[in-house]
């Protein structure tokens, strides 16, 4: 029996209707004869999910006792001896209880899958685990419950189950997805329209992609070299010049104008040596690349319009967007430029964009990265003109007679011609040839290799010197045109290093992928080690498959006796290794500054650590000191034999001592809090508990009757440390009570919302602008006018600083009709039965 294969429902938040559109999917193959089961799907007490369940095969679920009580899953085992052809199995990401055959329900489905049958199965984007540090930016809730994202992309089928936000929140509204006693919080939490506008769009993007993946499997398998217009991906073609932004930019609005869109910059370099433009000039291009939301590719290659094709046919591109050539009219006599040859090549799947811009026919301009060396080309092209110049000049001067003098300028303009192209040994190759011609077909004799005027034999020495002194002087000068021009690029690239010095920048991975550019490398790695026998570790690196030992390097450079950069894809030439020596230095500099950089954030962590307990000292001064006072002078007065104190003197005495100690305790709490939470030792231990075990002890130090608690008994566990918790609810409620009009009572009530709950202190005091929310969790802050002796401010920072070593959240938001509502998030734990309609948990599915 084969392996099942897998159909995966993908939203972008609960109550989209995957569950919905899982359970129509069921009853369509059960109307077709199809074996279909449901192994587990929980309708959430939706009446219309609900409704859907009727007329399908229910197979019993497992139960579990799990700390006092009964949890149902999914049992494995009765679906295997069931053996359907399809089992519905909901909510793929869901952690099972303790107890379980498996940690994971999609474990579970693994095994069902092994065993030949198929699975339909629902899953939140959020679920993804890859996306789990996205969705934590965006709805600021971390997501416990996770599913490996090449589980769900090794399934056969994959829907999206799409909803708009407006219609979701309607749904929400009308208590189509959560009960209306949670309706409110939902939607201005977790369902608010960004959040769910984000999630849309991370939704279809991950769809999108693995649609794309789809078909370039598919082109692969079936060698379709053919480009499908898809998608619209724009190839824009880089040469290093200032107009690439130019070209980015037009690229990027060519990319707007199509759905899903996409910009890939590339640029091209020769493998001869350093590449041809500015380091500095390609890093702000690709910068501007990725801030426009495109990407950055560097590919090494000698034939540009070829690499430039086989690059854009690769990645199933549909336009290619070139910058008008920058040649002037005279240099269109070497072939007819980049943009000519790729427009022709491109063939008819290809749409290529030629961009005008301010730099056009203003000449190359650019820096030429080749040593002093010519290239092979001009080397070929060098020699036949040396060797075939002087025949076509003989075949051409046979048919018109100009005198010796004229032959001899045009014989000697071939040699110079040779000197330019390939260097001093084709131009002596071409004087010798070029005199033997002069003898044999215009010295008399003619056509025989003797000279019989002693006048023309000087004048054919003098041509072989100075055509050899003009081949040497144009040679040399070619070659120092050469080398100014390296010397220019080498220039630019140290005068970008010593920049990046002065601006500090700290960054050893751009450093190393520059240097992955400038030099046309696969990889780089900076590598180090302790000792001369110690094995080499790797400090940075860019670029696939890093040289772990300089021994498997194409190229090292050793910094000192334990650092080394190493180099993959090809061997430089020595000429480029001054260079490379000068990278290497600053990446040595780069990683001693990151590392001393480590060092002083530390210490200034130590100095801040010293500034607060400064502060504390001095700002606790008078706090200390007039509970103290008090407290000395009421034991002074009944210590005192002079005054015969009666029994209400005595106890109001008494009650004055308890006062202030209490005071102290509150305050010496505080401070040891804060100065906890500013050195870092606060360490929370983590168990699972009840609100209900913990916020009534917080409120035993406030006056009785001036709280109103709401916590549900259905409420979901929360996994926090307890102290922590009660200390942090228990500030909460002193500054609430503070605050609040002596009639008006402080509200303390607790919610589930997603994998969070929610405990809220609202009171009706003054209320704080939304400008000083933030400030008031600073330390040393008191509200408005209060006077000094009702705290140092500590309180609500020592409670934010605890919420957020358990991983929650502690925010401030205006109390509807006046006042100020503290809102203290936590995580919470999935472990009751039936929790997730008790609880709206929006990591469930909806219908």
């Amino acid at each position: 029996m084969g392996r099942g294969k897998l159909r995966i429902y993908l939203g972008a938040a609960p109550g989209v209707g995957k569950t919905y559109a899982m359970l129509s999917e069921a009853h369509r193959r059960v109307e077709r004869g199809t074996d279909c089961v449901v192994a587990f799907v929980e309708h959430h007490q939706r009446p219309r999910t609900e409704v859907m369940l009727h007329g399908l095969e229910q197979l019993p679920r497992m139960e579990l006792e799990h700390r006092g009580a009964v949890f149902t899953e999914m049992d494995v085992d009765e679906v295997l001896r069931r053996a359907p052809a399809v089992a519905l199995v909901d909510e793929l990401a869901h952690t099972n209880v303790p107890g379980s055959r498996n940690d994971k329900r999609w474990q579970d489905v693994e095994e069902l899958l092994a065993a030949g049958i198929d699975v339909v199965s629902t899953v939140n984007i959020q679920h993804l685990e890859s996306l789990g540090d996205v969705v934590e930016s965006i709805t600021g809730v971390r997501q416990r419950e996770t599913v490996p994202d090449e589980v769900v992309r090794r399934a056969d089928q994959i829907e999206l189950v799409d909803m708009s936000p407006p219609a979701l929140r309607r749904r929400m509204a009308h208590g189509n997805i959560y009960k209306p006693d949670k309706v409110d919080a939902a939607l201005s939490n977790y369902f608010r329209p960004g959040n769910l506008t984000a999630l849309r769009e991370l939704a279809l993007l991950w769809v999108a992609d693995r649609a794309d993946e789809y078909l370039t499997e598919y082109r692969s398998e079936h060698r379709v070299s053919k480009i499908w217009g898809s998608r619209e991906r724009i190839v824009v073609g880089l040469t290093g010049g200032p107009e690439g932004r130019t070209l980015i930019r037009r690229a990027a609005r060519l990319a707007e104008k199509g759905a899903g869109g996409e910009v890939l910059a590339v640029y091209i370099a020769r493998s001869d040596g350093l590449t041809s433009a500015s380091p500095k000039e390609l890093a702000v291009q690709r910068t501007l690349a990725e801030d426009l939301g495109g990407t950055f590719h560097h590919v090494v290659g000698d034939d540009i319009p070829a690499a430039l094709l086989d690059f854009a046919r690769g990645v199933n591109a549909t336009q290619i967007v070139l910058g008008s050539s920058r040649r002037k009219t005279w240099q269109y006599v070497f072939g007819p430029g980049v943009g000519t040859t790729v427009a022709r090549e491109s063939g008819p799947d290809l749409d290529v964009h030629i961009v005008t811009h301010e730099e056009v026919a203003k000449g190359r301009g650019l820096p030429v990265a080749r040593g002093a060396r010519l290239g092979r080309s001009r080397i070929i092209w060098g020699w036949a003109v040396g060797i075939g110049g002087p025949v076509v000049m003989a075949l051409l001067l046979n048919t018109i007679d100009l005198g010796l003098a004229n032959d001899m300028l045009l014989f000697l303009a071939v040699t110079v011609a040779a000197a330019l192209l390939g260097g001093l040994l084709p131009a002596l190759a071409s004087a010798a040839f070029g005199s033997l011609l002069l003898n044999y077909f215009y010295t008399p004799p003619l056509h025989r290799l003797t000279v019989a005027d002693p006048k023309n034999i000087v004048a054919i020495v003098v041509f072989v010197g100075v055509a050899v002194s003009v081949a040497s002087v144009v040679d040399l000068a070619a070659r120092r045109t050469h080398q100014a021009a390296r010397l220019r690029a080498e220039s630019e690239i140290l005068s970008f290093l010593a920049g990046s010095v002065l601006r500090g920048e700290t960054s050893l991975e751009a450093l190393l992928e520059r240097v992955r550019e400038t030099f046309g490398m696969e990889s780089v790695a900076l590598l180090e080690r302790a000792g001369d026998v110690d094995p080499w570790t790797c400090a940075g690196s860019a670029g696939p498959s890093p040289a772990a030992r300089p021994e498997d390097a194409d190229v090292d450079m050793p910094v000192g006796d334990h650092t080394a950069l190493a180099l993959t894809g090809r061997v430089l030439p020595a000429s480029d290794r001054r260079v490379l020596a000068a990278f290497a230095a600053q990446a040595v500099v780069v990683l001693d500054r990151q590392r001393l950089q480590f060092e002083a954030d530390q210490a200034k962590e130590l100095a801040e650590g010293n500034r607060i307990r400064t502060a504390l000292l001095a700002a606790v001064s008078h706090d200390l000191r007039t509970p103290l006072a008090g407290i000395k002078a009421a034991v002074s007065s009944l210590r005192s034999d002079d005054v015969a104190w009666s029994d209400e003197d005595r106890a109001e005495l008494l009650e004055g001592i308890e006062d202030g100690a209490d005071r102290l305790d509150h305050l010496v709490g505080n401070l040891l809090d804060m100065s906890r939470l500013q050195t870092g030792t606060v360490t929370p231990l983590f168990r699972e508990i009840d609100l209900d075990e913990v916020v009534p002890m917080a409120l035993l130090g406030v006056p009785e009757g001036s709280v109103d608690l709401d916590i549900p008994e259905s409420l979901p566990m929360v996994a926090v440390d307890s102290g922590l918790l009660e200390r942090a609810v228990a500030n909460l409620v002193e500054n609430a009570v503070k605050y609040s009009p002596p009639d008006e009572r402080v509200l303390v009530a607790a919610s589930a919302m997603a994998d969070r709950v929610e405990v809220r202190v609202v009171d009706r005091g003054p209320g704080v602008p939304d400008e000083a929310k933030d400030r008031i969790f600073a330390p040393f802050q008191r509200y408005g006018d209060a006077p000094r002796g009702t705290g140092v401010g500590l309180g609500l920072a020592v409670a934010r600083g605890f919420a957020e070593a358990m991983g929650g959240t502690l925010n401030a938001e205006d109390t509807p009709g006046g006042g100020l509502t503290m809102v203290l998030t936590v995580r919470a734990v999935d472990h009751r039965p039936g929790l997730a309609a008790r609880s709206a948990v929006a990591e469930r599915q909806a219908s």
